[in-house]
């Protein structure tokens, strides 16, 4: 009781000290950036990068722009292969020790994102508290530190290679936690690092179910599965049965969108949803205000932002803008300067901004995720906002769903092919097919022009998925669990062929 007292007290006074400073952020947003931006450059001056494109002769954004590419990860992987066999002083100063292997899901090929000290503490941690801190302060009556957050990461076993450590981001976060996280947080530590999805998911529960749990963080997709096999081990209906004084869900990884109705169910009671948006590239937002699908880009984690229109995305000329130019509703490709010497790089995530004043945003797809074979330009939160409708309407819900386009040929119109892995089923699902296309046509105008009298695009066509026929499919490719994401659309049929093959 004396530790969780100490530790509330210590708790109150950083809420109270770091809401200020938030604030600070949101009232001088511009020159929190500019400032962010010219440290790090002064920072880097001396390395190799910095050298190379004169970091020491920059002096105004412009210069910036003139001196430094946007690049993506195959433009700076030199770079970070010199870091990883160690040498110091390549792109942020001395050594890097720890990279972040991401494999994502357009490229087979593994990436290793540099984690610096500074950004493990200056933007992964401090974003940690950061969470707790708005949530807290929206919610003073909570209860959230006199029980247990439930984290759920992915297969967290680390590597060592040329001196460094690499692994899930989860797992070097969890190796380098200060202790009083640990003293919050279930399962513990040796479980956490398991890395077989599996056996872990089995110690996971065997672990949490007799645990006080008041908060869990997590993807929802692999939450989910979590919650349905607790249910089932422990014969309960639903989760508030295990743990009543559950308060809240932080999330992020995939939308909530298709989501959130069974959440409701399988908990049983009504709780809080927060978003988080972040990578192993750094921690980007957070949802600040309760019951919102809005999150508040956070200017003060040495991440220097800037956007390129999608409407203008050329991937052989690539042209930023910085974060005063963005426009409420425009989607725009996300580039990144780090506190871990990512110099203009190109993340893939897309967003719109939802406000200026302060800069919120929604995460509104990725740069390679989206469908746009006659001109359509389907993005993922078109795709979720029709699909939450359809699903309404029709009294279903959907865990799973993958989509891409049916090319034309022999004169015929091409099409949208679908596979929807339901935990309701639609009664009708020609309706649900109807209302799900519809809904695509009012949230976007190509769409609807390319659907007109069936000229383009005929009606989409939809599979109903086999049970367990994602997490097979995850499985079967060694993606299960953490930060891995089912493809929610292509461009092409990479994906859905296999999955259409599978569902025979």
């Amino acid at each position: 009781m004396a530790t969780k007292a100490l530790f509330n007290t210590v708790v109150n006074w950083f809420i109270r000290q770091r809401i200020d400073q938030i604030q600070n952020f949101i009232n001088h947003p511009i020159e929190t950036q500019n400032g962010v931006l010219f440290s790090q450059l002064y920072h880097a001056e001396n390395t190799d990068y910095g050298k190379i494109h004169g970091f020491s002769s920059i002096s105004s954004y412009e210069d910036f722009c003139k001196n430094v590419p946007i690049v993506t990860y195959e433009d700076f992987e030199p770079y970070i292969e010199r870091a990883r066999q160690g040498q110091p002083d390549v792109f942020w100063p001395g050594y890097i020790r720890k990279f972040a292997k991401s494999s994502g899901t357009t490229n087979a090929k593994s990436k290793f994102i540099p984690i610096s000290e500074e950004s493990l503490e200056d933007c992964h941690f401090k974003a940690g508290k950061d969470l707790l801190s708005i949530y807290a302060n929206n919610h003073p009556e909570n209860s959230l530190f006199s029980n247990k957050n439930l984290r759920l990461g992915g297969s967290s076993e680390l590597y060592e290679d040329f001196n460094t450590k690499f692994g899930d981001l989860s797992a070097i976060m969890i190796e380098n936690l200060p202790f009083w996280v640990e003293i919050t947080t279930t399962p513990s530590k040796k479980v956490s690092l398991m890395s077989e999805w599996e056996s872990k998911l089995k110690a996971i529960i065997s672990e949490v179910k007799n645990e006080d749990v008041g908060s869990m963080t997590g993807v929802p997709s692999w939450m989910m599965v979590l919650l349905q096999r607790t249910l089932a081990d422990t014969g309960k209906q639903t989760i508030s049965e295990i743990w009543p004084n559950l308060e809240v869900f932080f999330h992020g990884g995939i939308s909530f969108t298709p989501y959130r109705e069974q959440y409701r169910k399988i908990i049983g009671k009504d709780i809080n949803y927060y978003e988080i948006y972040n990578a192993s590239e750094g921690f980007f937002a957070i949802q600040d205000q309760p019951g919102s699908d809005e999150m508040l880009l956070m200017l003060d984690y040495g991440i220097f932002y800037e956007f390129i229109p999608m409407d203008k995305f050329n991937p052989d000329n690539l042209e930023a803008i910085p974060l005063q130019e963005v426009e409420i509703g425009k989607n725009y490709a996300v580039v990144i300067t780090t506190n871990s010497g990512l110099w203009r790089y190109l993340i893939g995530d897309t967003v719109k901004f939802t406000s200026l004043q302060p800069f919120r945003i929604k995460i509104s797809g990725r740069t390679k995720h989206y469908i746009n074979a006659f001109g359509e330009e389907l993005m993922i939160d078109n795709v979720e906002t029709a699909l939450a409708k359809a699903c309404e309407i029709t009294n279903c819900s959907v865990t799973d769903f993958t989509g891409a386009p049916v090319f034309m040929k022999d004169g015929e119109s091409g099409a949208h092919e679908w596979i929807f892995e339901f935990t309701q089923e639609p009664e009708d699902l020609e309706r649900f097919t109807e209302v799900f296309d519809n809904y695509l046509k009012s949230v976007n105008s190509d769409y609807e022009a390319k659907r007109y009298n069936n000229m383009t695009l005929k009606k989409p066509i939809v599979h109903i998925a086999k049970p367990q026929l994602f997490y097979n499919w995850m499985s079967s490719r060694g993606k299960l669990g953490g930060q891995n994401k089912v493809p929610r659309l292509s461009n092409n049929r990479e994906y859905i062929e296999p999955l259409l093959q599978m569902n025979q």
